[in-house]
């Protein structure tokens, strides 16, 4: 009687020890858990703060090309058109004196006629670098074109041009960020590269739309940090962001420039 008390004592001892054992068990995965479960959303909560902080960079590098581009436009219309519309107004009221000659009045009537012609022709250069109406009306590859043979024209480069793309004119807004990426470059190239020659390539590979650009220009030192902080840059890369795609440039020092980008 008194064995079997002692055994029915052991039997519900062992009971609360394996039931203490499972609660300790439990508790210490749970807490487990949370605190697991508390650091993944804490580093799910720094990546969130890093992208916020990347998309904060890029619209700041955006709104610093915008103001640029502005203050560029500010300086093209005041410095060409706006000076050029004050000597034609200036001519216009002398066309008012009494007692000009015939050959006076031709005179400032023809300066009237020529300095007016140069102020529609800038106002139309202009607008063309805002958005160039070949692009506008017939998209990327006929803009890029254009774009190649406008730098040709100044005959100190020769630019290769190839495209094995056929764009989407319902994705212009997209294109837009691609050729104005293609400027940035070429303006570089031409500006700071001192190049003579620049390829362009357009192809496509696994529904993904690559451009591959190189010149030979004096290169840079790709360890050169200030190379990555220029505007330039900043905006290219901007660019590629909005296209959600990426970007790789090579060089080095008297040995061009190579960039693929995906868009």
């Amino acid at each position: 009687m008194n064995v079997n008390s002692i055994s029915e004592k052991e039997v519900v001892a062992i009971i609360l020890y394996i039931s203490l054992f499972f609660m300790i068990v439990a508790v210490a995965l749970i807490v487990f858990f949370y605190f697991s479960r508390k650091k993944i959303i804490q580093k799910e909560l720094e990546k969130k703060d890093l992208i916020l902080a990347h998309q904060k960079e890029q619209l700041h590098a955006v709104i610093i090309t915008q103001e640029e581009e502005r203050k560029r436009i500010a300086q093209d219309l005041h410095d060409d058109i706006s000076s050029k519309l004050n000597v034609v107004s200036l001519n216009s009221y002398l066309l008012t004196s009494a007692n000009l000659t015939e050959s006076e009045t031709k005179e400032i009537t023809a300066n009237i006629i020529n300095i007016t012609a140069k102020a529609l022709d800038n106002s139309r250069k202009i607008a063309h670098n805002l958005l160039p109406p070949v692009f506008d009306k017939f998209g990327l590859h006929a803009g890029v074109e254009e774009l190649c043979e406008e730098f040709e024209s100044s005959k100190l480069v020769k630019v290769t041009y190839q495209n094995k793309i056929d764009f989407d004119d319902n994705e212009k807004h997209k294109h837009l960020h691609v050729f104005r990426i293609l400027q940035e470059l070429m303006n570089n190239s031409l500006r700071h590269g001192k190049a003579s020659e620049i390829s362009i390539t357009f192809d496509s590979a696994d529904g993904i739309s690559k451009c591959f650009y190189k010149d030979n220009g004096i290169g840079f030192n790709p360890d050169n940090p200030e190379i990555h902080k220029g505007l330039g840059m900043k905006n290219i890369n901007s660019r590629i962001s909005f296209l959600n795609g990426n970007i790789k440039i090579s060089s080095d020092l008297n040995k061009g420039i190579e960039v693929l980008f995906t868009f």
